[in-house]
């Protein structure tokens, strides 16, 4: 028998979620260490690596950021010389962010690390049940998504 804990919080699907989120970050944060970047900044970087002048809303969208987090990281990475910024031609308000060779260098050397990472978490779990979480979390992503569009 399981032994159920006064707030039921192991039964709370955001908590646990929250909780091996921050488990997730860590690792991946101790493992980037050396590269002076972190999962934050990786995974919006990666983005732009993936797909070459997006504008910043479209980066948000894709890393599951908001806009002021995104502007924030990218000005990070701006600092760091792995992005620049170009003005829009069709929206002078908004810009296409870049890579630098600098940026590409540091995905190349980091993605292994990233992936490794995933690598590390499958090995708890089988093929199907892996597959069988990350249909699972989208499902839940998405219907998050719904709750909020109604409000």
């Amino acid at each position: 028998m399981t032994k159920t804990s006064d707030n039921g919080m192991e039964h709370s699907i955001g908590f646990n979620m929250g909780v091996t989120y921050r488990k997730l970050t860590n690792l991946l944060q101790a493992r980037l260490k050396e590269y002076d970047i972190t999962p934050e900044q990786w995974s919006v970087l990666y983005q732009v690596a993936r797909s070459e002048g997006l504008i910043q809303k479209e980066i948000a969208d894709r890393a599951g950021k908001d806009r002021p987090t995104t502007t924030r990281i990218l000005d990070q990475l701006e600092g760091k010389g792995c992005i620049y910024k170009k003005t829009g031609e069709n929206d002078r308000r908004s810009f296409l962010v870049h890579i630098t060779e600098k940026g590409k260098l540091l995905i190349e050397k980091t993605l292994p690390i990233e992936r490794q990472v995933i690598n590390d978490i499958k090995e708890c779990m089988t093929t199907t049940e892996y597959e069988l979480l990350m249909e699972l979390m989208l499902r839940i992503n998405n219907r998050i998504s719904e709750l909020t569009d109604l409000e």
